[in-house]
């Protein structure tokens, strides 16, 4: 997404780090309800910390968010070793997990237990120690919670920051039972390794569309359909069937009816699209590049704000192959001023598991 200010959460492992939407720094007070979200008094050291908060905080919830941002806020010191788990800030990471969680990253198969988590984590702060992030939008919703961060990291002397989300779902003591992080990790390689990186998936779409189209956007108008613009999704019981299919058959049109009107951001995008044909251009790029096998995730709904996320697996057209059963998952956030962002990895859609391990490799040299 976008060079600007919105993130979105979790931590990446050694293999990742990555990219999202942007919007607007706003302060909590300026927020649709943020004079009562201020006046509330549960969780308020979390909500000290972060941007925006809504949903049902229950305590185990507070507890989980604080132990996220502990560890956001931490600074690295010393590097630790590759499987280090007595490191200082490696505890502060493994503190947010059950012994028994699971976690999922961008591209990869889920790693189960503290100690294949906590290597990880060692692999990620040898790679990039000067990783932090803050929390932006997020919103919790009994055991689930979405937490935003914006992160930023510096790679071969260049400031890398980006939006992720993190999905959690809580057990006993605030815990994760099961992790999933939403992220773009191509923005990692846009600017440290250039003439290497591969070409962007959504290079040269815009609110015009794509080169050639000969369609340009109206300045002040949300779409160019003249169509009432639409409530945001809600994710109700009878909508969640419905939105999974469109996203299965790459129905393009199904997507944007229910969202006419928001503006659409996504990995890859210098700006938010507010046209009818960017958004169409943006999503049409995706589906000629990807067959998407996804299920129902997690749900939270907040005052103002709607996460859903899709998860399963992709089949990638790679020239005249198909690569198939890719790991991959989809976060939808519907915001209360007509944003729709979306959180996914561009980067196993460009370059095979090979290619992106030489790129990693690359990176770290």
């Amino acid at each position: 997404m976008g060079t600007g200010r919105r993130g979105l959460a979790g931590i990446a492992m050694a293999t990742a780090i990555v990219a999202g939407a942007a919007v607007t720094v706003t302060t909590a007070e300026a927020l649709p309800g943020g004079a009562a979200t201020i006046a509330r008094g549960d969780c308020p050291a979390a909500r000290e910390k972060v941007e925006r908060l809504e949903g049902r905080i229950t305590p185990n919830a507070c507890a989980f968010m604080e132990r996220q941002i502990t560890f956001g806020e931490m600074p690295t010191g010393t590097p630790p070793a590759y499987g280090d788990l007595a490191h200082p800030r490696v505890r502060a990471y493994l503190d947010i997990f059950d012994p028994e969680a699971t976690l999922w990253e961008a591209g990869s198969a889920a790693q189960r237990g503290r100690t294949a988590i906590g290597t990880s984590i060692t692999g990620s702060l040898g790679l990039a120690p000067s990783l932090t992030y803050r929390g932006t939008d997020v919103v919790a919703d009994g055991s689930t919670v979405m937490f935003g961060q914006w992160n930023e990291v510096t790679l071969k002397g260049h400031t890398v920051a980006y939006p992720q989300i993190a999905r959690n779902v809580l057990g006993d003591e605030g815990r994760t039972l099961q992790a999933r992080r939403y992220y773009d990790r191509a923005v990692l390689f846009r600017d440290t390794l250039p003439g290497v990186a591969p070409a962007p998936l959504f290079a040269g779409i815009t609110d015009a569309g794509t080169p050639g189209d000969g369609e340009r956007s109206q300045a002040g108008l949300p779409d160019q359909t003249g169509l009432p613009v639409q409530a945001g999704f809600r994710a109700r019981a009878e909508e969640v069937p419905e939105r999974l299919a469109a996203w299965n058959a790459g129905d393009v049109d199904a997507l944007l009816a229910r969202t006419r009107g928001a503006r659409l951001n996504g990995p890859g995008l210098a700006a938010p699209l507010a046209s009818e044909a960017g958004k169409r251009a943006y999503l049409q790029r995706l589906f000629a590049t990807a067959d998407l096998d996804l299920k129902a995730g997690q749900v939270a709904v907040g005052e103002t704000t709607t996460y859903v996320e899709w998860h399963g697996t992709v089949s990638v057209h790679d020239g005249e192959k198909i690569r198939t059963g890719v790991p991959f998952g989809i976060v939808e956030r519907f915001g209360p001023g007509g944003e729709w962002e979306l959180y996914f990895d561009t980067l196993p859609l460009v370059a095979t598991q090979a290619e992106i391990g030489t790129l990693f490799q690359k990176l770290a040299s």
